[in-house]
C-alpha cells in the first residue's frame, strides 16, 4: 500500500512539473523542443534597391494581392553600410556587417593598391568565406537541399561547403532583361523546386537598382521598371500555382536597400576632397572613394592625425571618424577590414577624389536611419498570416525567421525571431483572449492536481494513522496477553 501511494505521489508531482513548464512555455511563446523539419519549401527573393515606398506612385496590382494574400511591413530597415553584397549577406547570416566581415562591394588589397569591381568581387572566395555560414549550407547540413541564382554571394564556397544548386549571372548581365526574368522564374519552380526537389531557393533581380542609379528614383523610367518588378511577382505566384507549389510554398520578398536622389548640377558644393585645404592623397597609403557617400582611408604611418584634422570640418556636409569613433548603432568598426578612418557623406551627397567622377542620378549606401535606404518587405505562404501589415523591423532579423521556416537551426546571429513572430500564421492563436483561456485552463489543471494532492495526503495521512492505531492495539494485546499467562499455568498446575 504504501509503495503504491509513494507511486501516486511521485506521478502527480511529475504531472504537475510538466503542466508548469507548458504554462511557462505558453507565457514566453517559446517552442517546446527543437525545431523540426518543415514540409513547406522556402523562396526568397531581393530586387535590389526597391525602395518602401515605390508601390506608392506606381499601380502594383500584383504586389497589392501579395500583401492581401499575406503579409507587409511598412518597411524594414538594413544594416549600415547600405549597399549590395554587405547588405544581402545580412539576409543570408542575420549578422551586423561588422560581425560577417563582407564590409564592401568591393575586394581590395592595402599594400598592392588592388581594387576589384563588384562582379569580380563575386568570385574571390576569402572575401565571403570568413567565418560565417550562409543558410544554404546551414540548411544542407541540417538535411535540407539549397540553391541560389544570381544571390550576392552565390559564386563562392563556404568551408568547403556551397549551395547544391548555383546560377551566377554572366558578366555584363543585362540586369532589366524581362523574358530572362520569367525565364529565371521557371527555372526556379520547375527544375529546381520541382525537378530538384529544393527545399530553399535565393533569387535575385538585379533591379530597379539599376534605373535608379542611372535615371533617379523619381523618374519614370523607375515608375516604368516598378511595374515591370510587378508584373514578374504576378508571374512568379502564377508559376507557383502552375507548378502546383501554391499550397506549400513561402515567399518572401524584400531588397536590400531604398535609393536617393544625388544632389549636383550646381545646386550644392559638392564634397571634393582634393580640394580641402591641408588635404593631401600624398599622406595616404589607400583609398576607397569615389564609390558613393561612403569613403575609406588608410594614413600613411604617423599620418592619421594630419589627414583627420584636415578633413575634419573640411566640408559642412562631410563626417569623418576614426574607426573606434564610429556611432556605435551603425555597428560599421568591429571589424579588421574596416580601415582607421571612415567618411560619411550627408543623404544626397557624394564623395569625389580629386575630381568629380561620379555621374549617378540616384544613389545609395547613406546612413540605414534615412528613410530613403529603407526596402520594402512582403511575404505570403501557408506559413504567414493574411492580410497583415505590420511596423517595420531589421532586416537582420530576416534570417531566424527563414530557419524558422525551413524548421533548421540558425547559426548564432544577430536577429531574433521574436521580431516577425507576429507574421506567423501559428502566432493567431496567441491573441490576448487565447491566451487567457490557455492560461485559465493551465491554472484549472494545476487546481486539480492541487486538489488531488490534498486527497493524496489525507489518504496518506489517515492511512499512517490507522495503521498506528493498529500497532497499539496489537502492542496491548501482546502485554495483556503475558501478563495473564502465569495465572492459567498456575490454574491447571
Amino acid at each position: 500500500m504504501r509503495s503504491l501511494l509513494t507511486l501516486l505521489i511521485g506521478q502527480t508531482m511529475l504531472w504537475t512539473g510538466c503542466l508548469c513548464l507548458l504554462m511557462a512555455s505558453l507565457g514566453s511563446g517559446a517552442p517546446l523542443g527543437g525545431a523540426k523539419k518543415s514540409p513547406n519549401k522556402l523562396l526568397l527573393i531581393s530586387f535590389d534597391g526597391f525602395r518602401w515606398d515605390y508601390d506608392r506612385d506606381v499601380d502594383t496590382p500584383n504586389l497589392d494581392a501579395m500583401a492581401a494574400d499575406g503579409v507587409k511591413a511598412a518597411y524594414v530597415t538594413p544594416p549600415f553600410i547600405t549597399i549590395t553584397s554587405p547588405t544581402h549577406f545580412t539576409l543570408l547570416t542575420g549578422k551586423y556587417i561588422e560581425n560577417h566581415g563582407v564590409i564592401h562591394n568591393m575586394w581590395f588589397n592595402t599594400s598592392s593598391q588592388e581594387k576589384k569591381p563588384y562582379y569580380m568581387t563575386q568570385f574571390v572566395n576569402e572575401w565571403w568565406d570568413n567565418g560565417s555560414l550562409p543558410i544554404w549550407i546551414t540548411a544542407q547540413r541540417q538535411g535540407r537541399k539549397a540553391g541560389s541564382l544570381h544571390f550576392p554571394g552565390t559564386a563562392s564556397s563556404y568551408q568547403g561547403e556551397r549551395a547544391l544548386v548555383t546560377d551566377v549571372e554572366p558578366r555584363f548581365y543585362n540586369y532589366a532583361n524581362e523574358t530572362a526574368w520569367r525565364e529565371n522564374v521557371d527555372k526556379v519552380m520547375g527544375a529546381w523546386f520541382g525537378g530538384q526537389d529544393l527545399d530553399f531557393v535565393s533569387m535575385y533581380f538585379g533591379e530597379p537598382d539599376s534605373t535608379g542609379h542611372k535615371h533617379g528614383p523619381d523618374s519614370p523610367e523607375r515608375r516604368a521598371m516598378v511595374r515591370q518588378v510587378d508584373r514578374t511577382v504576378g508571374y512568379i505566384r502564377e508559376s507557383a500555382r502552375r507548378h502546383g507549389l501554391a499550397d506549400r510554398l513561402n515567399v518572401i520578398i524584400t531588397a536590400d536597400h531604398g535609393m536617393r536622389s544625388v544632389l549636383r548640377d550646381g545646386l550644392v558644393d559638392e564634397i571634393i576632397l582634393s580640394k580641402i585645404p591641408g588635404f593631401s592623397f600624398k599622406d595616404l597609403s589607400f583609398h576607397l572613394v569615389d564609390f558613393g557617400p561612403v569613403g575609406m582611408l588608410l594614413p600613411k604611418e604617423g599620418k592619421l592625425e594630419t589627414v583627420y584634422n584636415a578633413l575634419k570640418g573640411g566640408h559642412p556636409n562631410l563626417h569623418v571618424y576614426k574607426k573606434e569613433e564610429m556611432p556605435s548603432r551603425l555597428r560599421y568598426s568591429n571589424n579588421p577590414r574596416i580601415l582607421p578612418l571612415l567618411l560619411i557623406a550627408d543623404p544626397g551627397y557624394v564623395i569625389n577624389g580629386f575630381a568629380t567622377l561620379q555621374f549617378n542620378k540616384g544613389e545609395h549606401g547613406f546612413d540605414n536611419e534615412d528613410m530613403d535606404m529603407k526596402p520594402f518587405f512582403r511575404a505570403v505562404g501557408p506559413s504567414f498570416r493574411r492580410n497583415l501589415e505590420v511596423g517595420p523591423f531589421e532586416t537582420v532579423n530576416v534570417y531566424p525567421l527563414m530557419c524558422h521556416l525551413l524548421g533548421i537551426q540558425p547559426e548564432p546571429n544577430d536577429g531574433s525571431l521574436d521580431a516577425t513572430r507576429h507574421l506567423l500564421a501559428s502566432y493567431e492563436a496567441r491573441t490576448p483572449e487565447d491566451h487567457r483561456e490557455i492560461m485559465s485552463s493551465v491554472s484549472t489543471g494545476l487546481a486539480a492536481v492541487a486538489g488531488f494532492l490534498v486527497v493524496v495526503f489525507l489518504a496518506v495521512t489517515s492511512h499512517a494513522a490507522c495503521q498506528k492505531r493498529k500497532a497499539q492495539k496489537s502492542m496491548q494485546y501482546k502485554m495483556h496477553s503475558e501478563e495473564k499467562e502465569p495465572d492459567t499455568k498456575q490454574t491447571t498446575m
